[in-house]
């Protein structure tokens, strides 16, 4: 179902009627014809699910205070829908992102929420694929800190014109404070895509700090490299 955003008449449009899906991109609103993506049930596929599966499971196995305490600060946090509006979460959407947040960067699950705080993350990051050498390095700052993780997601090799990723990046690895900049992401990347990017082709590679014992995250931050 489409969600639709209304001002004087509508303003915004996302999501698909009657086999249309509507989209914002960076040169304005478009209309596409609908598709059914492929479900090839990967094994990363089933471990998001499971992982999902499994935080909903502990959610029920809290107690009624700790569930309590959830909805208590959930009006604290906030979510973006999307049309990029503010929206507040529930007890146990705000359980279900702080968990998830903290078992993709492969911690361990909180049952206590944790107090709204800003997290100091990645400031600035760059990428240099260089498959003649066999290399990919990432350089970023500051360093990362003993409470934090670093999730590292990249894309497949894209056409060496394209400007824009959303659905493209899989998780490539989890850096943390024992790792230094700049890391070689090489080895990781080819155990996810199978080789490193062709000369000439794009890669996209985006990170996000998480602090483990909260699940509070940093801006992402992104960029991007034509491999040579």
């Amino acid at each position: 179902m489409a969600k639709v955003k209304f001002g004087n008449g509508i303003s915004e449009i996302r999501g698909s009627i009657a086999g249309n899906t509507y989209s914002r991109g960076s040169y304005g609103a478009y209309i596409r014809n609908r598709v059914t993506p492929r479900n090839p049930n990967t094994a990363a596929q089933q471990a998001v699910r499971a992982g999902l599966a499994d935080i909903s499971q502990t959610w029920r196995g809290l107690t009624s205070a700790q569930r309590e305490q959830w909805n208590t600060q959930a009006p604290n946090f906030s979510n973006t829908n999307i049309f990029g509006d503010s929206q507040a979460l529930t007890g146990f959407n705000f359980y279900g992102k702080i968990n998830k947040n903290i078992q993709v960067a492969e911690g361990s699950a909180i049952t206590v929420p944790p107090v709204l705080a800003s997290v100091t993350g990645i400031t600035s990051m760059s990428v240099v694929a260089d498959t003649t050498a066999g290399t990919m390095a990432m350089t970023f700052s500051p360093a990362i800190p003993a409470t934090q993780k670093l999730v590292v997601w990249a894309t497949a090799p894209q056409s060496a014109g394209k400007n824009f990723v959303k659905s493209e990046y899989r998780i490539i690895q989890i850096l943390d404070s024992s790792d230094s900049s700049p890391a070689d992401l090489a080895a990781a990347y080819i155990v996810k895509f199978g080789a490193l990017p062709g000369v000439n082709s794009k890669v996209f590679v985006k990170v996000r700090a998480t602090v483990t014992l909260s699940g509070l995250v940093g801006t992402d931050i992104s960029n991007n490299d034509i491999a040579v």
